[in-house]
């Protein structure tokens, strides 16, 4: 088993000396810091197995370093508060951020090793890294937000959530913000589950959290099978969090979504803001993100410059976090220089540019070239109609024939067609297109 890297950040030489030799006699690999800065420089570079930190520091206090460490997705390690004037408050403080626990100087023997050897193991079993609601920034769009489900979740009724937003939005972080410390957690994929077994899935998930990405994907049946879940949801003090990019009221009332289902989740509902409404969130999620991936892929440390976090800030995000998330991992894999400049981010976040202009010219040709072309049958019989009438034919013979390649199973046909369910399920209905499914 490789040997655990323990930073010891403490202000007094004789604490830190001390603390260094007890946990090297004990077999671990210990750096030190001598304050908030150097401990900052540690992590930005690598991550500790476990950090011991003080409370008390002449440059930042540590429960100031813990939050920093919090809000741009560093703290994915065990952290021990150190303090010799330690209350209660401030334990509490500490833990409600994410410390692990809290040790009061003079520091037992017995008790420091106790508590290293539990934040070891911990910091084993907890995932490495991963985004967090604090993670989208500190705007007042994202504030407001962040107020709004505190009040959803200190609710008495783990009432469901419906979160409104473009795909890429964040609805996922926020359904995690509603989890509480340590309970189940489940995002759900296999829609099917919900029509045979829904009452199996709140067993699994009791105390916890349901996350369905998209609601509209779910078929009726599906649809009936949730409605029942969360009718039950509440004996099991279960959650259910859904996120949405469609316009549900419409697809209500064309009898494409459950109208029972509609009511119950529109009752607490949340318009997730879109990134281009917060670009002033942007630097500081380009160093949260930026300080994951490094940590997952094991790379090394990449700055952005100004006037790269400023390309950033000023472009379109039409793909909102999930964009800007493959463009950072685009940038750190494929830069050159020491740190990633404004023409690295130009070079990614328009590279498609002169390629989308080589295919017009391309489909252009091509459609003149074909104008020449003779027509089949089919072709003139499209060609002989009205536009609409031509779309329209055009269409069902599309999707018949796909339905049979398909043997009826609705999410190839999605698949093979290019279209979300919903939106496949309402173009077969104005076709007058019956299927099995």
């Amino acid at each position: 088993m490789a040997t655990k890297h323990i930073l010891v950040v403490d202000d007094e030489i004789g604490i830190r000396e001390l603390l260094r030799d007890i946990l090297q006699d004990e077999g671990y690999q210990v750096q030190l810091a001598e304050n908030a800065a150097a401990a900052r420089a540690v992590r930005l570079h690598q991550r500790p197995d476990l950090v011991l930190l003080d409370i008390w520091m002449p440059d930042c206090d540590g429960i100031t370093l813990l939050k920093e460490w919090a809000n741009s997705s560093q703290l994915t390690m065990p952290v021990v508060m150190m303090s010799g004037h330690g209350t209660i408050d401030t334990a509490v403080e500490a833990t409600r951020i994410g410390a692990f626990d809290f040790l009061e100087k003079p520091i037992a023997l017995q008790k420091l090793l106790k508590t290293v050897t539990a934040a070891l193991k911990h910091g084993e079993q907890s995932p490495k890294s991963e985004m967090n609601l604090a993670s989208l920034g500190k705007s007042s769009i994202v504030t407001a937000l962040k107020d709004r489900l505190d009040k959803i979740a200190v609710s008495i009724s783990p009432s469901p959530v419906l979160l409104i937003g473009a795909k890429g939005c964040g609805s996922e972080l926020c359904a995690r913000y509603l989890q509480e410390a340590g309970s189940p957690w489940l995002a759900l994929t296999e829609f099917r589950r919900l029509s045979e077994a829904p009452l199996d899935i709140l067993e699994e998930i009791r105390g916890g959290v349901l996350y369905i990405a998209e609601i509209a994907e779910l078929n009726k049946a599906e649809q009936k099978g949730l409605l029942l879940l969360i009718a039950k949801s509440e004996k099991y003090h279960a959650r259910v969090v859904c996120g949405t990019s469609e316009n549900l009221p419409r697809l209500q009332a064309e009898s494409l979504f459950d109208y029972n289902l509609y009511q119950a989740l529109s009752a607490v509902s949340l318009n997730m803001p879109a990134l281009d409404e917060h670009k002033e969130d942007i630097p500081d999620l380009v160093v949260a993100i930026t300080n994951l991936q490094l940590e997952l892929a094991g790379l090394e440390y990449r700055e952005f410059d100004i006037a790269a976090l400023n390309g950033l800030r000023n472009a379109d995000w039409p793909g909102d976090l999930a964009q800007l998330d493959a463009v950072i991992r685009n940038l750190l894999q494929t830069s050159l220089g020491e740190k990633i400049i404004l023409d690295d981010v130009n070079r990614v976040l328009h590279q498609f540019d002169d390629r989308q202009i080589r295919l017009t010219k391309a489909d252009t040709a091509s459609t003149s070239t074909a104008r020449v072309k003779p027509a089949t049958n089919i072709q003139k019989h499209l060609l002989d109609q009205p536009l609409r009438e031509a779309r329209d034919d055009f269409e069902r013979m599309y999707f018949d024939h796909h339905i049979k390649l398909a043997s009826n199973n609705m999410s190839k046909l999605a698949e093979i067609a290019g279209l979300e369910r919903t939106h496949l399920y309402r173009k077969l209905k104005q076709l007058g297109i019956k299927t099995k499914g």
